[in-house]
């Protein structure tokens, strides 16, 4: 079983053909994908993200990315399983940096805004987090995880802050 697997690796990675892009390259990647949030310590909750990233290549090894991103975001509450399920428009700003051809490490930050409430209206209109994760790209699909940290505080009252892990499938074209 062990040599089956080590054989299989092998054939995938031959066959697979890794995008490699070179400095001054753009591309765009629409994208797909699942949230699971919190607020403060409330219990975690599942939501969607969709939107594109768009990326400009400085070095072979560098990139820096910027998106727009729907995200569907919020907690469950403990007592009561009621859900808070409010979305934002995220703009995700990163710097990626590519360890291995496909594989890369990204941190940066996510302005946030505040475009659909549910029942909470004393909510904060502007969110800030610190997104950090990693990507893999194979034959031009992204596999991308982050978690957003919550750096403001998500209303008035209180100490909750969003936080977020993504996992998101998207395809990047070269522009």
């Amino acid at each position: 079983m062990k040599k089956l697997l080590v054989m299989a690796a092998m054939v995938l990675s031959s066959v697979g053909a890794f995008a490699q892009y070179s400095a001054g390259d753009i591309t765009i990647q629409p994208k797909v994908g699942l949230n699971v949030s919190t607020i403060g310590d409330a219990d975690w909750k599942a939501g969607f993200a969709v939107g594109a990233e768009l990326q400009y290549q400085l070095t072979d090894k560098v990139g820096l990315a910027g998106g727009l991103l729907y995200s569907m975001q919020g907690n469950k509450s403990k007592d009561d399983d009621e859900k808070w399920n409010p979305g934002y428009l995220n703009i995700p700003l990163t710097v990626n940096y590519y360890v291995v051809n496909g594989l890369a490490l990204k941190a940066g930050v996510q302005p946030g805004f505040l475009i659909a409430k549910d029942k909470n209206d004393d909510a904060k209109k502007f969110d800030l987090s610190i997104p950090v994760g990693a990507s893999y790209e194979y034959q031009n699909f992204v596999f991308d995880a982050r978690y957003n940290i919550g750096v403001t505080k998500v209303a008035d009252h209180g100490d909750g802050y969003n936080n977020v892990i993504q996992i998101t499938v998207g395809y990047k074209f070269k522009l």
